[in-house]
């Protein structure tokens, strides 16, 4: 495709994938797209594991890294391990009295201070955490590194290009993409609110055109809904070079989410799809559940700030919820997406039937225009 995107990367199609699995970042790239590893759930160790592993089975294809830098955040530090000093009493035993209640079992207790430590230590949400992403990361041969909250700090941008890195970050706002374009992006993604994770309140088709007028001629990526050709085809319309996807690939039988929430996410519609900051701190779109239903009743305590209200979950909701495999308590990040989301599939097959609709959409405009 004649699209600034694969010239940049070499790429036959300008799909660009994100995804916390490997094995997906892996498929899209051999596919013809780019894959991009989400690294914001990983130990430095994991990191490097994950890199090592796609560096020996993605077959010399392009891939990139994405990162969560955000711009405010409150500083965790040592206290991270220890939920009596670091969380409010308040937030901390409505999460722990909300899972008593509804039966869910509590950890052993001689295995639920690891378990809990082991999942915190995982999770990369401030600049010191991701900038040690990074340093592992640039050992790798990347060629994206992508900042989802926030325009990426300038010795990074610099010591990336230094290397042949491209960079980008995700706007929900002409404003902010103007600050990626300042800073000496490559690329901006812009991302409608239908987007799974973090994300702002504007709709793609109003998104997309604005941003891609405003940082002209830097190119865009429009995300935020996409999953399907005629979806990809309204980006390119739009004044986009390609797109970003994230929750079409969740469905996927490389997917890293657990049969559970996979079945769940089947089950699922649109609305479903619910934008809320009980999971991070943040507003991000995740699957509705038990516990995101919770923080929206009356009388509930206030979310905790990013990133101490996603250690809460990861740290006394999540370990107990998954360990017992909870339907009504699971959750993960997906868009509205998530309501076409009907059964399993492969990437590549994603990534041709996306193409395939694409072409049709094509060919009927043509007859549609003469």
């Amino acid at each position: 495709m004649d699209s600034k995107i694969c010239e940049m990367f070499g790429i036959d199609v300008p799909i660009l994938a994100f995804s916390h699995c490997r094995d997906v970042v892996v498929e899209v790239s051999k596919a013809g797209g780019l894959g991009v590893l989400g690294m914001a759930r990983m130990s430095p160790e994991r990191v490097r594991e994950e890199l090592r592993w796609i560096d020996e089975h993605i077959d010399g294809k392009p891939y990139g890294i994405d990162v969560l830098m955000p711009t405010t955040y409150t500083e965790a530090g040592d206290l991270k391990y220890d939920p009596e000093r670091l969380f409010p009493r308040e937030q901390l035993e409505f999460v722990r009295h909300m899972l008593d209640e509804a039966g869910v079992p509590q950890l052993p207790e001689a295995e639920a201070r690891e378990i809990e430590k082991e999942l915190v230590s995982q999770f990369n949400f401030t600049r010191d955490e991701s900038m040690r992403m990074l340093e592992i990361a640039m050992e790798h041969p990347i060629k994206l590194i992508v900042n989802a909250l926030g325009t990426p700090p300038a010795e990074i941008i610099e010591r990336a290009h230094t290397r042949g890195i491209k960079i980008a970050a995700l706007a929900g706002s002409p404003k902010h993409a103007l600050k990626h374009k300042q800073a000496g992006c490559d690329f901006v993604i812009a991302v409608g609110t239908e987007a799974g994770g973090h994300t702002g309140s504007v709709t793609s088709m109003v998104l997309w055109p604005r941003i891609a007028d405003a940082v002209a001629p830097l190119p865009v990526l429009g995300g935020g809904g996409v999953g399907r050709g005629r979806q990809m085809a309204a980006a390119l319309a739009l004044g986009c070079e390609g797109v970003w996807c994230g929750s079409i690939w969740l469905k996927t039988v490389q997917s890293e989410v657990v049969p559970e929430i996979k079945a769940k996410m089947f089950e699922a519609g649109s609305e479903d799809a619910v934008l809320t900051r009980s999971v991070t701190g943040k507003p991000c779109r995740t699957l509705r559940s038990s516990f995101t239903d919770a923080w929206d009743q009356p009388g509930a305590p206030s979310t905790l700030p990013a990133p101490l209200q996603a250690i809460l979950w990861w740290g006394q909701g999540r370990t107990r919820v998954e360990r017992a495999r909870v339907k009504e308590f699971l959750t993960y990040p997906v868009g509205q997406l998530v309501g076409d989301m009907t059964e399993e599939t492969s990437v590549r097959q994603v990534v041709q039937d996306m193409l395939s609709e694409l072409v049709e959409t094509k060919e009927r405009l043509d007859r549609v225009l003469g």
